[in-house]
């Protein structure tokens, strides 16, 4: 018995090593490893440009706005009153971030600096705005009504600015794009503003 046993000993180790051999690389023997995902500059930079303008905010205003038009010294002013309502957007623009607004912190963080805050657009909803009365208008109604919408378009644009849209559209970012950008880098993302000499001039939306 002791015989056969030493004569099949040197099998048994064999077959005990190969089990173990087995059990703690055959990930790796079968090509079956997770491959470990880099995250570049140039993938993150292309994916975030992509998101183009975010809209981030949306200001709804309603107003009675009174326009005054001087036509004569020795004639009365004409008038127009418009009840105004309005909206103003206030939006990031991604396609501005450059790849030295991205920066690596480690291995799971990445710090991004954001462009400043704008006003995407800003108009009257003529739908929703009607004009309550004119009053002298020597017979260019039509002219100063529309000269009115486009004073009351101006001021959409800056009670939008006087309410906050500009600081309600940075902190909205951190909610907003903060979740969207970890989702697309797979790491935390810390988000800065990026100070800017002059903020890019508001388009009006027809």
């Amino acid at each position: 018995m002791s015989y056969l046993l030493r004569k099949l000993l040197p099998y048994i180790i064999l077959i005990v090593l190969a089990v173990f051999v087995w059990r703690s690389y055959k990930d790796t023997l079968l090509g079956t490893t997770n491959p470990t995902s880099q995250v570049s500059h140039n993938t993150v930079l292309t994916s975030i440009e992509s998101l183009g303008k975010m809209e981030l905010v949306r200001y709804n205003f309603k107003d009675v706005v009174e326009y005054n038009k001087e036509i004569l010294q020795w004639l009365p002013n004409s008038k127009s009153v418009l009840i105004v309502a309005g909206e103003a957007v206030g939006c990031i623009d991604m396609s501005r971030i450059t790849s030295q607004d991205i920066a690596f912190t480690n291995d799971s963080t990445i710090t991004i600096k954001l462009p400043e805050p704008e006003i995407c657009y800003f108009k009257v909803d003529h739908n929703k705005s009607k004009v309550f009365a004119l009053e002298n208008t020597y017979f260019q109604d039509a002219a100063l009504v529309d000269e009115g919408y486009k004073y009351a378009e101006k001021n959409v644009r800056n009670a939008a600015i006087n309410s906050g849209i500009l600081e309600q559209t940075a902190e909205n970012a951190n909610k907003i794009l903060k979740p969207m950008l970890e989702g697309i880098t797979g790491r935390k993302v810390v988000l800065i503003r990026k100070q800017t000499t002059q903020t890019p001039a508001a388009p009006r939306r027809d």
